[in-house]
């Protein structure tokens, strides 16, 4: 079990490495991956559940204590990155498909792997966890709103329908996953371990599946996408940062406020495309490209936090 539990964190910190391969071997060989993308509802609500297992009424109270933190992250998630994916869209003057992509990836919620970057950077776990959670929680009303009203000009979105498809993929298998934690919490700690393995894998197939169907249309226009999911990616970190800082909070909680802006549910963001846009195929492509990416930096964002931290213990015995 100790072995596993090893081998399980591990692929937790290299998810960013592990899909970036996945995704280089679903554009080389589609044939292998394609048959994901009709699972992508399946395979988040999987994830989603996963992360109703992980949540503990104790990260709640360890949070509510300090509400100007946790408000303070979920103002600028629903802020920040809806608003820097309008104004990107408006700068590079996207098409509709890509613009309502990066749209949808800057309104979807924090993704599960912020809780895994905020702990190797020394972060607030806590926090994190708690932000995430109440950003999934208020997800089903706040992206489609915002999603309705930053992408309306591009395409015709379907408030209702898309609060229905968030209320299915995510809301009832979080809530599911918490009742069951809360009704069988020894036996969930005993198959504990594998939640993380299972949203590698997860995570993994969702964007391996995106990208083998759209494998041609990366050749044309997947260097313009990498640059927007990396200015988009990038702006978030560092004015979660910023935000956080001017509030005054403390290394932990501004490093989870951070990471928690930066990183998305991009997962999400792509399921909602498939299910709500169809007749736009490339919607798809920026939150399957944003998945690969945000956990590369992550990773490196934390290793450079982390490195801060310790300068920063350090300097007084100097």
């Amino acid at each position: 079990m100790q072995t596993f539990r090893r081998v399980s964190a591990w692929l937790s910190r290299k998810i960013g490495f592990i899909i970036l391969a996945f995704s280089l071997a679903a554009c080389l060989f589609p044939g292998l991956f394609s048959w994901a993308v009709a699972h992508t509802s399946l395979f988040l609500a999987v994830i989603m559940f996963g992360m109703g297992l992980t949540i503990r009424m104790e990260d709640f109270r360890a949070v509510f204590v300090r509400p100007r933190a946790l408000a303070a992250g979920c103002a600028a998630q629903f802020t920040v990155m809806p608003l820097l994916a309008y104004a990107l869209a408006r700068f590079f003057d996207l098409p509709a498909d890509l613009a309502l992509g990066v749209i949808l990836v800057g309104c979807c919620p924090g993704g599960t792997a912020s809780n895994v970057i905020t702990y190797l950077a020394c972060g607030d776990v806590a926090l994190s966890v708690g932000m995430t959670a109440a950003s999934t929680l208020i997800a089903p009303l706040l992206t489609p709103m915002l999603v309705y009203v930053l992408a309306g000009s591009w395409v015709q979105v379907s408030f209702w329908a898309m609060v229905l498809s968030v209320v299915k993929i995510v809301l009832l298998p979080v809530a599911a996953g918490i009742a069951l934690r809360r009704s069988a919490g020894r036996a969930v700690d005993a198959v504990a371990d594998v939640c993380p393995l299972v949203s590698v894998a997860g995570i993994v197939l969702i964007v391996s599946g995106i990208i083998a169907v759209n494998a041609e249309k990366i050749a044309g226009s997947g260097a313009l996408v990498l640059l927007l999911v990396f200015l988009h990616n990038g702006a978030g970190l560092f004015l979660g940062l910023a935000a956080a800082r001017l509030l005054g909070l403390d290394y932990a909680k501004a490093t989870a406020v951070s990471i928690e802006v930066g990183m998305q549910s991009s997962g999400l963001a792509v399921a909602l495309a498939a299910a709500n846009f169809a007749a736009n195929p490339l919607a798809t492509l920026p939150g399957a490209l944003f998945s690969a990416w945000q956990n590369i930096t992550g990773s490196l964002f934390a290793s450079w936090r982390r490195k801060g931290r310790q300068k920063e213990v350090e300097a007084p015995r100097a």
